[in-house]
């Protein structure tokens, strides 16, 4: 992961506001709960709350209150934070391309995948 965070591709975002971009990218209408997206992204909640904002003032995410409980709050990928994250991604698989594809075959890659999902799951 140092070594991700270290040759990220962009100046653009950072790696963990890509890490909140690419955790909304995967909802079905880019958009979760903060208290759920607390729970996907390597950050404590105050970090995640402040690293939001600045993504909120940028104009890459928006927030919304959760329509059926009004003390919560969805955060929402705006058509921006879409595209920025379309961008960064194509230039950052190469990078995961090239420390993780190029030393695993395909057996092995499937197997890191069912790891990480197994490690992923609640």
């Amino acid at each position: 992961m140092r070594t991700l965070a270290a040759e990220f591709p962009t100046r653009d975002i950072s790696f963990n506001e890509y890490d909140v971009l690419f955790n909304l990218s995967r909802q079905p209408d880019r958009s979760l709960r903060l208290r759920d997206l607390n729970k996907h992204v390597l950050l404590t909640q105050p970090s995640v709350s402040r690293l939001v904002d600045r993504l909120v003032a940028r104009g890459l995410v928006a927030k919304c209150p959760e329509p059926s409980d009004a003390r919560g709050t969805v955060i929402r990928m705006t058509d921006s934070g879409f595209e920025m994250f379309r961008r960064v991604a194509v230039e950052h698989m190469r990078t995961i391309t090239e420390r993780v594809g190029g030393r695993l075959d395909p057996a092995e890659l499937d197997r890191l995948a069912e790891l990480c999902d197994k490690l992923r799951a609640e």
